[in-house]
This record gives structure tokens, sequence and C-alpha cells, in this order.
């Protein structure tokens, strides 16, 4: 249990060294060119979930919204991948060993994906939003599996390159706070009050992982496979 815990402070609590500051003409850009996509990618958003199931413009409109994202993100100014401090180099100190976290997120993104499995059972008996997560995967039903994966990758990565990326760098004060209800509220633009739910449980996890980390691989990572094991999980529960 010691070492879990020890494994998770390091993953989601301990934040690493960084030297990331900005001028305040430089943050002050970033500010404006991350608000004005987080807007432009909210209508393009709110479009695409509102495509009918089977439609040809869902993917050219998931592609789009994609573009929007990760557009804003290096508009904004550098994009960093962060580091996390490694077991053998547990500790606080400057020596402390550090490395990309590639591993420590990915089973983040499993054991989010399984309390997300446990709370599908719980919603799906639960006619109203049983009603609404149905609603998201009807559009899983209408393609070829190797796309939605691709798709679901892609859109995983152009959002945390946005969100725990530019717009991260763009807040000065509670980050982790903001970026998760920004994330939120532009999700809630598809009117899908079950898919909102799931943007703030995952946008707390992944501003954890961003400020412990200081930069985007981390949440990249999560965000993509707790997608890809979602994907496959959650349409036989609700077939």
């Amino acid at each position: 249990m010691g070492a879990v815990l020890s494994w998770l402070r390091r993953s989601l609590w301990e934040t690493v060294p960084r030297d990331h500051r900005e001028s305040r003409a430089r943050l002050r850009r970033r500010q404006w060119v991350t608000a004005i996509f987080a807007l432009l990618g909210a209508v393009v958003l709110g479009v695409t979930l509102r495509i009918e199931p089977g439609s040809p413009w869902f993917y050219p409109a998931t592609l789009a919204l994609a573009a929007v994202w990760v557009g804003g993100a290096f508009a904004s100014g550098p994009l960093h991948l962060g580091r996390i401090g490694t077991r053998r180099g547990a500790g606080h100190g400057p020596d402390r060993a550090l490395g990309r976290p590639l591993l420590a997120p990915a089973v983040v993104g499993l054991g989010l994906a399984g309390v997300f499995t446990v709370g599908a059972l719980v919603v799906r008996e639960i006619p109203y939003l049983g009603d609404r997560v149905a609603g998201v995967l009807d559009y899983t039903g209408e393609g070829s599996l190797p796309i939605l994966i691709g798709v679901a990758s892609l859109n995983g990565v152009a959002e945390e390159l946005f969100f725990r990326g530019a717009l991260y760098a763009a807040v000065t004060r509670r980050p982790v706070l903001w970026t998760t209800l920004a994330y939120t509220a532009v999700t809630l633009a598809t009117g899908n009050v079950m898919l909102a739910l799931a943007a703030a449980i995952l946008g707390v996890v992944v501003g954890l992982e961003r400020r412990a980390s200081g930069g985007i691989l981390a949440p990249v990572v999560t965000h993509v496979s707790w997608s890809l094991i979602m994907l496959l999980v959650l349409p036989p529960l609700f077939g």
C-alpha cells in the first residue's frame, strides 16, 4: 500500500522543478488566444455532437474540432512535455531522478476507466441518465472501429494540448480548478449532462497530472488511454 500511495503522490501531487515563466506581454497574448479558441471550440463541439449518427459530416466535423484545439494550443505559445519523479529517485531533493511520464499516466487512465465502468453499471439503471450516455454512444455504432479509435485518440491529444497545455499556462491562479471548469463548460455545449460530468472528473485528474509534471505528456497519455477503454467497454454495456 505504501508503494502505491508513493506512486500516486508522484503522479498526481508532488510537483517537479520547472521554470516556465513568461513575460507579462506573452502571458497576455496567450490568454487572448486561448479565450478566442475556447469559444470557437465550444461552437464546433456543439455542432459536432448535434450531427445525426451516421451522417457523413460527423468525421469532418470531429477533425475540424481537433484542428481548433491543436491550432489554439500551438498559436498560444510554447508547450512542455513535463517530467515526474521516478521510483528510483523518490524524494524532494534537487538530485531526485526525473523521467517522462508514460507508464504511470497510462495506469491512471486504466484506473479511471475502471471507476467509470462501475459508474456506468449504475447509470444504465437510471432511465434519464442512461439515455444520455446511450445518445453519445450512438456515434460509435456508425463507423468502423479503427476509425473510431483514431478519432478518439486524436481528440484526446488535441483537447489536452489545448486545455492542459495552452489554457493551463494562461491561468495564473488555481489552474487545475479553472481549466477543469472551462473544459466542463465547453463540453456542456453538447447539451449532454453525462458527457459534462465525465469531462469534470477527467479534468480534475489530468489537471493534477499537469500540475505535478509541469507538462502535457501525462494528461495526454491518461486521456487517450481512458478514451480508448471507454470506447471498447461502454457500447456493450448500453447495447
